[in-house]
């Protein structure tokens, strides 16, 4: 590695921070949002709502099957604009059967207070 300036360094540095930063912020988020509902007296899951959204769908329920992934690139960049239906289909999330949630399992069975 001989012939790398600090400004390669620095830019490798700064790029593995970045990484990690993006790696880490759903589990960081997850980590906030349930404190803050449990010094808040709510359920940590799902802040009394009862229900959890799908993580396959998110919460839409359904799942888009076309191309690669599960997803057409140009459908969603470029949508028809002469009215033409898309190419792209929905199906059913099997996951949670098109419903797009899930029952809280931390709360759905306590009584109601």
């Amino acid at each position: 590695m001989e012939g790398l300036t600090a400004s390669e360094v620095a830019g490798f540095g700064v790029g593995t921070v970045l990484l990690c930063a993006t790696i880490a912020a759903p589990k960081l988020d997850a980590f906030f949002s349930a404190s803050q509902r449990s010094s808040l007296g709510m359920c940590k899951k799902c802040g009394d709502v009862g229900m959890i959204a799908c993580s396959r769908c998110k919460g839409m329920g359904l799942i888009k099957s076309n191309g690669l992934f599960g997803f057409s690139i140009m459908d969603e960049l470029y949508p028809p604009l002469d009215g033409a239906e898309s190419q792209m289909k929905s199906i059913g999330c099997s996951k949670c059967k098109g419903r797009g949630h899930f029952c809280c399992p931390a709360c759905s069975n306590k009584p109601q207070v």
